[in-house]
């Protein structure tokens, strides 16, 4: 008796696009289109929503780094509120080709820099931005401390850094460790958000420990 079971192969599923909406701004209600990876989330729009009040005033102007960028939702909505230029980084293809999309339904691309690569890397190469979102994947919060460490030891340090991660995660301490000071956090369901200033007194290369 032939047990085997059917060999055919089930055709590969694609991902369907999703949206998130811009809440504030001159963009204030276009869609975002995004397709990505599962670990792909995009910030709650209760938590942008925080987060902005408490940037208003810093984002005239500024030069923004969304890394780990994933929808971009956190850059786009800097934009949108006065940013004069957001840079994206993001490894995954489909996520970055999904950026540059959007890049252009906003008619943005003076605007706007999609850089498809490494986000630990990007860093590394140095770059000057005023205000920094750092929202990797939630199994991944390594890459926080990493890029935490690298921000901390550049030329160039941003005035103000954004960082999610999961809500049971000390946020606050990693940041703390990297010379890095909480000013505001929230938590909204199973993430929590801090923003963050240089820590008086601290050290650019790497806080004097060696």
């Amino acid at each position: 008796m032939n047990t085997r079971k059917d060999s055919k192969q089930v055709p590969r599923q694609k991902r369907s696009p999703q949206q998130v909406r811009i809440i504030g701004g001159k963009h204030k209600g276009r869609k975002l289109r995004f397709t990505g990876g599962a670990d792909l989330r995009p910030t709650l729009g209760r938590t942008r929503e925080t987060l902005f009040n408490w940037l208003r005033g810093e984002l005239e102007g500024a030069a923004c780094l969304d890394l780990f960028a994933g929808s971009g939702v956190l850059g786009f909505e800097a934009l949108s509120q006065g940013a004069a230029h957001v840079t994206f980084v993001e490894k995954d293809g489909r996520a970055a080709r999904a950026l540059q999309d959007n890049v252009r339904e906003l008619k943005a691309d003076d605007q706007c820099t999609v850089v498809r690569g490494d986000a630990l890397r990007y860093l590394a190469n140095g770059g000057a931005f005023d205000v920094v979102f750092l929202d990797p994947p939630f199994s991944r919060t390594d890459l926080l401390a990493d890029a935490l460490k690298i921000l901390g030891a550049a030329t160039s340090t941003p005035r103000l850094i954004y960082a999610e991660a999961p809500a049971k995660f000390d946020l606050a301490g990693l940041a703390t460790e990297h010379g890095w000071e909480p000013i505001k956090s929230t938590r909204t369901g199973e993430a929590a958000g801090v923003l963050l200033e240089r820590k008086a007194g601290a050290i650019a290369a790497g806080d004097g420990r060696r």
